[in-house]
């Protein structure tokens, strides 16, 4: 029985996502959201649904490849030269992006995909009776409309910070499915990036509330409070990002792996709070998509697109195992140039946020502070560097330059740099955090459906 819905609903996905593939509205088609909605009679249904959500998620457009990728690509000066033959990839990169652009289009596609999934989900819980299904189901749905808000916020709008009150245009919220032809032709406009962060921080608290404390290898309430860490970090609000990442450390329920590799060599070990999990016949890509397609040089396996910078692996101290564990020089290829070993594999699974990054959350915010809620800052950054997982000395008395330098030798390649230098107020080469040349254009095509309801950034 829930193999047959799980067929209906992931046909219901393809149906979605192929909108998207012929650059259509951000309202999906009355038919493929009717599709969607009249599978959803039963819990056995939703359920599907919400796995749906999860495999949009998982896709090339969204953490399969694209979130951490065009990330990268954002501030690839000093840190990534793209060699591949892929043009949108390209732009990003040289931040000279079309308002066509392909990856900049699927991902805001992909995104609302996720948001409609989650909002059809949560439209149907009523045909769930069991309490505690509902309330997880409805928890997940929550967590998935309110990370895919923010993911998109993050790189369709000028970052928090541009403008005193943050009253400056973000994205469209949607917190409504589309389920009928009225629906798909509503022209709904952009939010401010304040009135976008109110919306995530809301779905997320109330995921956290509706959550278990463990769900396998899906969100569960400390996953939903690792983003809030996320989320409160980059609007800067340093006692809620605090707060969040002392809760999820803790729980207990997640440990700093000995070895730096073991996180990327292996499946859902005790450092990774979620994960997108991959195997060899369900993965992101071997081909087109997927970060081993990109970032791997090695025989059989990767494009070698993405080739680490080497003045980058200098900064790491001499001997730091992460320079020789996560870094090599590829025989694939390309090969004799150097790439990132964080992911070697098409099959693995793609850790999205790890204990590392609340530990080095829960510094700095304490540093800044002038607290030491849950530990001192020092502890905290000697779980992440320490002889045994890094052959580094502890840092005794550790400075806020030293927690944010951490952050970007642990969580190199991993989708945060460009994140970081906005929140930060830095710059990646002559790129100010806040030029309008790192931010995403909305894909021309929605602009003109919804006749600029919808408004296209500057620059575009």
């Amino acid at each position: 029985m829930r193999t047959k819905y799980f067929i209906q609903l992931s046909i219901a996905t393809i149906l979605l996502l192929s909108v998207g593939a012929c650059g259509k509205k951000l309202e999906l088609q009355p038919k493929q959201s009717i599709d969607a909605r009249t599978a959803l009679e039963t819990p056995d249904d939703i359920e599907a649904a919400v796995i749906g959500a999860y495999s949009i998620m998982g896709g090339g457009a969204l953490y399969g490849t694209n979130l951490f990728l065009n990330a990268d690509l954002q501030a690839a000066e000093n840190y990534l030269s793209w060699r591949g033959t892929f043009q949108g990839q390209r732009q990003i990169s040289l931040k000279n992006m079309t308002r066509d652009n392909t990856e900049a289009s699927r991902t805001w596609i992909a995104g609302y995909a996720a948001i409609n999934m989650a909002n059809v989900v949560l439209d149907a819980l009523g045909v769930v009776t069991d309490p505690a299904q509902k309330s997880k189901l409805e928890g997940e749905a929550l967590f998935i409309r309110g990370i895919m808000h923010f993911e998109l916020v993050r790189f369709y709008a000028l970052p928090w910070g541009a403008t005193a009150a943050n009253d400056h245009i973000g994205i469209v919220i949607k917190t409504t499915p589309t389920k009928n032809e009225t629906d798909a032709f509503q022209r709904i406009p952009r939010s401010t990036v304040a009135q976008v962060y109110t919306q995530v921080i809301s779905d997320l608290t109330a995921a956290v509330a509706k959550l278990p404390n463990d769900n396998g290898t899906r969100a569960d309430k400390y996953t939903a409070l690792a983003f809030l860490a996320r989320v409160y970090l980059q609007k800067q609000d340093y006692q809620s990002a605090l707060n969040a990442a002392n809760t999820v450390i803790g729980s207990g329920k997640y440990k700093m792996n000995a070895s730096v590799r073991a996180v990327f060599d292996n499946k859902n070990t005790p450092e990774s709070i979620w994960e997108i999990q991959q195997n060899e016949q369900n993965n992101a890509g071997t081909s087109n998509d997927g970060m081993a397609t990109f970032y791997a040089s090695m025989p059989g396996i990767g494009r070698a697109d993405v080739r680490v910078n080497t003045g980058f692996v200098g900064t790491y101290p001499a001997n730091d195992l992460r320079k020789t564990e996560w870094y090599y020089v590829g025989t694939g290829a390309r090969p004799g140039n150097t790439y990132s070993g964080k992911w070697k594999s098409f099959s693995m699974n793609l850790p999205v946020i790890r204990i590392a990054e609340m530990y080095l959350v829960r510094a700095e915010c304490n540093l800044r502070l002038g607290t030491t809620v849950g530990d001192t800052p020092a502890n905290d950054l000697a779980q992440v560097r320490n002889p045994i997982r890094t052959n580094l000395a502890v840092i005794a008395a550790p400075t806020l330059n030293d927690v944010l330098n951490e952050r970007i030798l642990e969580l190199a390649y991993e989708g945060v740099r460009i994140h970081d230098i906005k929140r930060l107020k830095g710059a990646t080469g002559t790129f100010p955090w806040n030029d309008k040349y790192l931010v995403f254009p909305i894909p021309a095509r929605e602009v003109n459906a919804t006749e600029g309801v919808i408004a296209q950034n500057p620059g575009y």
